[in-house]
């Protein structure tokens, strides 16, 4: 059974839809009160308005019909897109009181994702084709479930995560998603399942407990830098 988080962590979780650059102006001054010891740690699941993000790698001949806003993130990564339908997690937390590896962490929150995913009975998995959570399509090949991204500065993390549950999926035809034009793009609803944000939510946060405790566990060395994948 999963263990049961510990610790001042704010939990936060929208029923309705929040414009992207408003998440990205508070979770900026949210990273920064957590630097400053002002404010405690944030998981704060939510959804956006249709929009496409460009990470730190973006290739502008990755965005192939740009109809809806594109905001530069400041995450790691390429091209992505958020929507209606699609459970996206940010996740602040404090590394300096956890483990200041940034790609530990990476791999503990593509962990968490893959641990709900079976609570749903759905098998998933990293992969060498790119960071992310991928699965079996209906048609048999690898595709893409979930996108991973993140920023880590003065070890204070801040973006994160993005399942897709039920998301209109040919608003991804507008990029190449994360930059793999060779992979498609999946959801839970596309797999036959029907699983509202409440129940997503619900199976997650009963492994946030699990999740930490992969950034508190001893492990090697420190990461030497700061940077995110």
């Amino acid at each position: 059974m999963p263990t049961q988080p510990s610790g001042n962590i704010e939990i936060r979780r929208e029923t309705v839809v929040v414009p992207y650059a408003r998440a990205l102006a508070e979770m900026d001054a949210r990273n920064l009160a957590i630097q400053q010891g002002s404010a405690a740690e944030l998981i704060w699941l939510l959804e956006h308005p249709p929009v496409y993000t460009a990470g730190t790698s973006a290739n502008v001949a990755d965005l192939l019909d740009p109809r809806f806003e594109v905001v530069v993130a400041g995450r790691g990564g390429r091209y992505t897109y958020h929507g209606p339908g699609q459970r996206v997690g940010y996740v602040l937390l404090d590394l300096k009181t956890r483990v200041r590896d940034a790609r530990r962490f990476v791999n503990a929150l593509e962990g968490w994702v893959i641990a709900t995913l079976a609570d749903f009975g759905v098998e998933s998995w990293r992969s060498e084709a790119g960071v992310g959570i991928w699965t079996r399509d209906i048609d048999g090949q690898e595709a893409k479930i979930g996108a991973i991204g993140v920023r880590i500065r003065r070890w204070v993390t801040m973006h994160g995560f993005a399942v897709n549950l039920s998301p209109d999926l040919t608003h991804f035809g507008g990029i190449v998603p994360c930059g793999i034009a060779e992979k498609g793009v999946t959801s839970l609803a596309r797999l036959g399942l029907t699983v509202s944000a409440e129940a997503w939510d619900a199976a997650l946060l009963a492994r946030l407990g699990d999740f930490l405790s992969t950034l508190t566990t001893p492990c090697g060395r420190d990461a030497p830098t700061e940077t995110a994948p």
